[in-house]
């Protein structure tokens, strides 16, 4: 192999193997300048890191790429990002989940052309001062932007930390630990660097099931490694069982087969995107579900469709009807064709189950 695997003697040691395999190993990244860019004098853009650090959120790699490259082809700046509207970003972001994100992603493009002349700041407590960045993501950007000693801790650098010193509280709890841990052997020097080598020595080697110990450039350093228990890391407290909510959404077609929908309320889950009407979502379905219904007419139940988000189970029962003649929409209520409308996940598919069965009573 064309880096050292000599065993580390002290902590400081470890960030250095940890350097040296980032240099030969590091991913290619759309968003990322890799270390040997990094040695010619090559640096990063904050608008890109900023970008891909609030994409990431909750969110795969292998699904961010694609879409981190549609949007840096819309807004190619963060004044650009900071001007768009509101609904252009909601749309775009659709599919993506967590979409208080999408709207944190305006304000903070807002606030940083406002404040700070377009320029992003380069501490962890200025980046924690504006919209929808917290510790971890202040952290990333100050130290992959600017080089900043600032301790970056994600899924997979927790992982790798917990195993390297058998750190025995479980998550979350051990959160604060792992920190402090990570910290010891953070370096000086290319902070960014060792951020990312860590991550991607987490994507790749440290991984949650079959670790691939024998390519580890820091396993000879590795509490959980010398006692055989990789998998055993890190500890995790007892999920509990994700709650399961109903609810019910009515499609409302017209003639040209549009379909009445309705901007959620900006706070809340999926907030500000469009949807259709329909109940509020209860651990059980009870009352007078067409209370909520946009008119009182005839509604034909089609099926139900069922959605996971990351706390709970929902289950919408989807109902159908033709606009009668004479029908005004209310005011915040939209004609919108099917295929033109931007959609959470969960109203798409109660969406497409309403078009399909309209087309087939058709």
């Amino acid at each position: 192999m064309p880096y050292e695997t000599a065993p580390p003697k002290n902590l400081s040691a470890i960030s250095r193997g940890m350097l040296r395999w980032y240099d030969f190993h590091a991913r290619d990244l759309p968003w990322r300048i890799g270390p040997k860019a990094r040695k010619q004098g090559k640096r990063p853009d904050p608008y890109h890191v900023w970008l891909s650090e609030i994409m990431l959120q909750q969110t795969t790699v292998a699904t961010v790429a694609p879409r981190y490259a549609e949007f840096l082809e819309r807004w190619p700046t963060v004044s650009a990002i900071a001007a768009a509207p509101v609904d252009d970003i909601l749309g775009q972001w659709a599919g993506l989940g967590y979409y208080a994100r999408a709207r944190n992603l305006h304000k903070c493009a807002v606030v940083v052309c406002r404040d700070h002349s377009g320029i992003f700041p380069d501490t962890e407590d200025a980046l924690q001062m504006l919209p929808g960045i917290g510790e971890y993501t202040a952290a990333a950007i100050a130290a992959i932007a600017f080089d900043r000693h600032a301790v970056v801790v994600d899924g997979n650098i927790e992982r790798v930390v917990s195993r390297l010193f058998a750190i025995d509280t479980p998550l979350p709890t051990a959160k604060t630990e792992m920190r402090s841990r990570a910290a010891d052997i953070w370096p000086a020097k290319r902070s960014g660097d060792f951020a990312q080598g860590l991550m991607d020595l987490g994507s790749a080697i440290c991984r949650p099931r079959s670790p691939r110990c024998s390519d580890c450039p820091i396993s000879s350093a590795c509490e959980a490694f010398a006692k055989d228990a990789q998998e055993e890391f890190p500890k995790k407290a007892k999920k509990k069982a994700k709650r399961k909510r109903h609810g019910a959404v009515f499609a409302l077609f017209n003639s040209k087969g549009e379909i009445l929908f309705e901007r959620r309320p900006d706070n809340g889950l999926l907030g500000g995107m469009q949807g259709l009407p329909g109940t509020q979502w209860a651990e059980k379905l009870s009352g007078d579900l067409f209370a909520d219904a946009p008119l009182e007419i005839s509604w034909d139940e089609v099926g139900e469709i069922t959605h996971v988000f990351t706390h709970f189970h929902l289950t919408l029962v989807v109902y159908i009807a033709q606009v009668p003649k004479g029908f005004r929409r209310q005011p915040g209520r939209q004609w919108i064709a099917p295929a033109k409308v931007s959609l959470p996940t969960v109203m798409k598919k109660a969406v497409e189950l309403a078009v399909n069965k309209i087309g087939s009573s058709e």
